[in-house]
């Protein structure tokens, strides 16, 4: 049997040698052929700010004949004066009868009504907090029967005194509409 005989290290280094004369003329012209990654980039930037531009341009074009087109019926003329401080002496109404309203909001019957939803509402809120109160009052007494004086000292600094009891909610006038307030 005979060994297969190899290359040397001088035979490697001129094949690889060839090899890459033969094919660096593909290289050369592979690598020149592809654009660069910033040209690219240049190229993608200037077509946006080109594009901008003529939607900017177009966009100008179109508000100036829009002003022009609402400036023909604007010329100043008498007429025209006197609308314009008609229009002004009638907004000036318009906000004195809404401060005037805003004066009388307090006396609106559907705000009266809120206001007496939102008594209740507190009102049964405090009473359920009374509740809480008592409950726990009860369960302390219950289950640290030796701390009594403590507990009683500690309710009355709170304001709990003997007297602390749940809330009554007096009754309300109904509301009275006559016949000047329509």
């Amino acid at each position: 049997m005979s060994k297969k005989r190899g290359l040397s290290l001088d035979e490697k280094r001129e094949k690889m040698l060839q090899i890459f004369y033969d094919s660096q003329g593909f290289f050369l012209v592979y690598f020149w052929s592809l654009p660069s990654c910033a040209g690219n980039q240049l190229r993608t930037v200037y077509r946006k700010l080109e594009t901008d531009l003529q939607n900017n341009n177009k966009r100008h074009t179109e508000l100036v004949e829009q002003c022009k087109a609402l400036k023909k019926g604007r010329e100043e003329s008498d007429a025209r004066e006197e609308a314009l401080n008609e229009l002004k002496a009638i907004e000036h109404k318009h906000k004195e009868l809404k401060e005037e309203l805003m004066q009388y909001a307090d006396n609106d019957p559907a705000t009266i009504e809120a206001m007496k939803k939102a008594i209740e509402v507190a009102h049964s809120a405090a009473n359920r907090w009374t509740d809480n109160i008592f409950t726990l009052r009860q369960w302390c007494s219950n289950n640290f029967p030796q701390a009594k004086e403590q507990l009683d000292h500690l309710y009355n600094e709170v304001g709990i005194t003997d007297d602390f009891d749940y809330l009554e909610l007096p009754a309300m006038a109904p509301l009275a509409v006559t016949d000047g307030d329509l």
